[in-house]
């Protein structure tokens, strides 16, 4: 089965850098055309734009912070001129923000996390979904993470960010019916990127992280790439509301392998 999104208009935010970046090419790969964001990496998101082209695809970059209803929309009304629309949006942009225990986080810090995970994620799908509606067909993905189900101490801002898009998915795909518009929440566990780079460059703190993980290792942006492509594609065309773990199995508790 080949996975053909021939024609498709997709955005993919955060796309300059690790898991962003390898959507954003792969849905090319697959014959997509992709509007490509960064926030402060330029760098990174014209290299993006480089990696579509020699996959053979289509692609321009802007700057969009999430945080920003104004950059968003501009975003959408750049992808309306130059193609007429959109049919896949990956919502990727987010932070993890301090590591903090909640009692000595600064309010300010905790809430920059909810600003960019939760209601940028708001902001993006709504402007998405009112012309996915309009047109009967579309495709809205968040990248969420592991910690939607699984606790993380220190950072209860972004697991709280992560399990209330994962509920928000779900209640648009109630509100959505059978509108043509798909809704889906992609939940990868450990994998490798530059932003993590900290824990596998450090023999340690990697074998810990493969206690957490059945499969014994992290996984890649290229994996979580191919799943992406292929939940945005027609071979997931019964899939919405629903939350999909890639995660090597590290939400299955794997502290009980050996039994209880």
């Amino acid at each position: 089965m080949n996975i053909n999104l021939s024609g498709k208009r997709a955005l993919v935010t955060g796309s300059s850098n690790g898991i962003g970046q390898a959507i954003a090419i792969q849905l090319a790969e697959c014959g997509a055309k992709v509007a490509v964001t960064y926030r402060s990496d330029e760098e990174g998101g014209k290299e993006t734009v480089e990696a579509v082209a020699k996959a053979g695809g289509e692609a321009f970059l802007c700057r969009l912070d999430v945080g920003d209803e104004g950059q968003i929309e501009s975003v959408y009304e750049a992808m309306d001129k130059r193609w007429g629309g959109v049919d896949l949006v990956v919502s990727n942009a987010g932070i993890d923000g301090k590591r903090e225990v909640l009692w000595e986080i600064e309010g300010e810090d905790w809430m920059k996390v909810i600003e960019v995970n939760l209601l940028g994620t708001f902001h993006v799908a709504r402007r998405a979904l009112k012309r996915m509606v309009k047109q009967g067909d579309g495709v809205f993905l968040t990248v969420s993470s592991v910690h939607e189900l699984v606790p993380w101490a220190g950072h209860t801002a972004y697991t709280a960010t992560k399990a209330a898009c994962g509920m928000m998915i779900r209640s648009l795909a109630l509100e959505l019916g059978d509108s043509g518009v798909r809704v889906l929440s992609f939940a990868p566990g450990a994998i490798k990127t530059d932003i993590n780079e900290d824990v596998w460059s450090d023999a340690g703190k990697l074998a810990d992280l493969k206690k957490k993980v059945p499969m014994n290792r992290m996984g890649t942006v290229e994996e979580m790439a191919k799943a992406v492509a292929v939940l945005l594609s027609d071979a997931a065309s019964y899939q919405t509301g629903t939350t999909i773990y890639a995660d090597g199995g590290m939400s299955a508790y794997p502290s009980f392998s050996q039994g209880g």
